[in-house]
């Protein structure tokens, strides 16, 4: 992960800019750059991952044009080997360089070109013009806001444009912005058409899919580790890791020091892949401890995202701090596309495919946004195999009546598609599925909602409550979180949608906690 911040206002003050720029630190360690161009300020916070040398620091410049990206442009050795034909002569190993020259050829059409997840900005010197776009799911941050002259600037994180701007939102992502406007270059979570293959080909294509979204994601100039939670994502994307692996690969699970559900399965699939596995603890003063630190680095006040949130942030925070990995492998984006416990509760497969739908628009503001801030605020950049474009795409356009759980068995078509391969034990391929804050440990929620009993009264709840007429909290740990939110983010309650709840449209789904483990359908994914 790197991180970035541009204005297009050449009035912006210089030393509020820096400011700005210091609070992408975490997300970019080890090299910084401030740029002034025609148009406007570019900065540059850089974690190198490829082509780590001073060759690939940002921003790059061709014919009077600069670029400032934080992404993964997958495939791009083959890709810059096309354009050394064409006559361009690379002054680095980055994948990043190639933003120019692509802007070249082909203009605002190449982010439609991109395998990738990336948020850039770009500035063009023949127009005296910006255009700045982000990857089709939101995967890399991008936000924007409007200086004190009006003119939009763009940052990695709302935190980096605050003394910059004002007006600060998430950046849509599949969309570019040019001269104004937010044009979609592509909509992920809608399908050209129905895929309509019978089951076997089904299997074979989310098989050979998945694997290529492992196997180029393995590219890297720097250290990798790989989250392994011993749930079917997480442990389906480091068995193909392993395979495709000269050396054991480093996994890394953490839990609860009471009751943490995952660990015994995460360690049984590393000695099953043959792993050099981890194991970190937490505890309860752990967990206090860290909530105002995680929701300043999250930038939400959602329930779930904070709950989620708080065991990967300490995982790692753990990683950074006692090994040299700079890249981490998460399982996330699997549940948006095959469905999650509360799906099962779907009433027919229009009703899944349009919730499915939106779960993959929102994204960018819960499990990618997750993902991305535990990670990267602990200066390592991650990377979402589930979520290559190409699987993305053929997962969301298979009848969704073949994904409806009518198989006694949540994401049948995954599960399925890898059982010839022996690549996990059947007890972890067909284990049911457990909510990953619950998955740390039960006690870690109970020990959050037993902080906010302490924090609040139930007439300060009463009363708290009524400050926040976006998405009023409705019980005392959201108050909490929100009440945090507020001292980091005043007044920017709006960025987040609202709570990550199952549809409580759907009978059976009309819970008041966010947690699959209050659905009569969770089971045996409690143990």
């Amino acid at each position: 992960m790197c991180g970035l911040l541009v204005t297009t206002d050449a009035r912006t003050d210089f030393g509020a800019f820096k400011k700005g720029l210091e609070t992408l630190k975490d997300r970019g360690p080890d090299d910084e750059r401030v740029e002034a161009v025609d148009g406007g300020i570019m900065g540059f916070m850089r974690l190198a991952i490829m082509g780590c040398d001073e060759k690939g620091m940002q921003p790059f410049h061709r014919k009077g044009n600069a670029a400032v990206c934080n992404g993964e442009l997958y495939g791009f050795r083959q890709i810059k080997k096309e354009l050394e034909i064409d006559g361009y002569t690379f002054q680095s190993d980055s994948d990043c360089e190639l933003i120019l020259p692509l802007y070249e050829k082909y203009g605002a059409d190449l982010f439609v070109h991109l395998d990738s997840e990336f948020a850039c900005v770009i500035y063009d010197a023949a127009s005296d013009s910006w255009i700045a776009a982000r990857d089709p799911i939101g995967i890399r941050p991008l936000f924007y806001g409007y200086t004190e002259n009006d003119k939009i600037c763009f940052g990695s994180t709302a935190a980096s444009l605050m003394p910059i701007a004002k007006g600060i939102a998430p950046f849509p992502p599949g969309c570019y912005w040019k001269e104004g406007k937010f044009i979609a270059y592509t909509h992920i979570d809608q399908p050209a058409k129905t895929c309509r293959d019978d089951m076997d080909t089904i299997a074979r294509e989310i098989h050979d899919r998945l694997i290529d979204g492992v196997c180029k994601r393995m590219d890297a100039d720097a250290p990798v580790g790989y989250l392994l939670s011993g749930g079917l994502d997480s442990s389906l994307v480091c068995a193909i890791a392993q395979k495709h692996s000269s050396a054991p690969i480093r996994t890394f699970a953490i839990g609860m020091d009471k009751d943490a559900i995952d660990l015994k399965y995460a360690k049984e699939t590393a000695a099953y892949i043959g792993s050099d596995h981890t194991e970190i603890i937490i505890t309860q003063k752990d967990v206090i401890d860290v909530l105002p630190e995680v929701i300043r680095a999250l930038g939400s006040w959602d329930i779930t995202t904070i709950r989620a949130s708080i065991g990967m942030y300490l995982l790692c925070r753990a990683i950074h701090q006692s090994t040299d990995i700079k890249v981490l492998f998460t399982g996330e984006i699997s549940d948006e596309l095959f469905g999650y416990k509360y799906t099962d509760y779907a009433p027919d497969s229009v009703s899944f495919q349009k919730e499915a739908e939106k779960r993959i628009r929102e994204l960018y503001l819960y499990d990618v946004l997750r993902a991305d801030r535990c990670i990267s605020s602990n200066s390592m950049e991650g990377r979402v195999p589930f979520g290559d474009l190409a699987f993305c795409r053929y997962v969301m356009a298979i009848d969704p009546e073949k994904k409806m759980n009518h198989y006694h068995m949540g994401k049948y078509l995954l599960r399925h598609a890898f059982e010839k391969d022996a690549l996990l034990p059947e007890t972890i391929l067909y284990r049911d599925k457990a909510a990953f804050s619950d998955a740390v440990g039960h006690s870690l929620s109970d020990d959050l909602k037993a902080e906010a009993e302490k924090r609040y009264s139930d007439a300060q709840f009463a009363e708290g409550r009524k400050k926040y007429l976006w998405h009023c909290p409705f019980t005392k740990e959201s108050l909490m979180y929100r009440d945090i939110f507020e001292k980091y983010y005043p007044g920017m309650d709006r960025m987040i949608l609202d709570y990550w709840m199952p549809n409580q449209d759907w009978k059976g789904c009309q819970v008041n906690d966010p947690s699959a483990r209050y659905l009569a359908n969770y089971g045996a994914s409690a143990y």
